[in-house]
């Protein structure tokens, strides 16, 4: 079923091309096109400017059915069942846990682990006198 709407689309969207580079062109853009065409005649332009428009109905009744039909059999996910569990390693929290597990241990009157020596101050520099 998928395989015949798919190529139902990629003719539609052919025509639909065609019938779009058929269209008199109004001009204005370079001061090119506007002169005499394939189809000239009013009635001509009112069967492409139909022809465009069931064509493009079609191009999106077919879009929409495809993918109508790629996720008819799929079960909703939630993005949160996609999270990886935390990895441990070189990336794993602190020895004394996570922050929200340090606070927690704070107000218990625990003592926290120990944090991260951080880098030394820089030198003052020597008093003139």
């Amino acid at each position: 079923m998928q395989t015949v709407l798919i190529v139902i689309h990629l003719m539609v969207v052919i025509a639909l091309v065609a019938v779009v580079l058929l269209q008199r062109s109004e001009g204005g853009a370079l001061g090119i096109g506007g002169g005499g065409g394939f189809m000239t005649g009013r009635g001509q332009a009112n069967a492409l400017t139909r022809a465009t428009s069931i064509l493009g109905t079609l191009f999106f009744i077919t879009s929409i059915s495809l993918t109508l039909l790629a996720n008819w059999g799929r079960a909703p996910t939630s993005v949160l069942d996609r999270v990886a569990p935390p990895v441990s390693g070189p990336s794993a929290p602190a020895p004394g846990g996570t922050v929200f597990d340090q606070l927690q241990q704070i107000e218990r009157g625990a003592p926290a682990a120990p944090a991260a020596p951080t880098s030394p101050a820089a030198p003052e520099p020597p008093r003139s006198q």
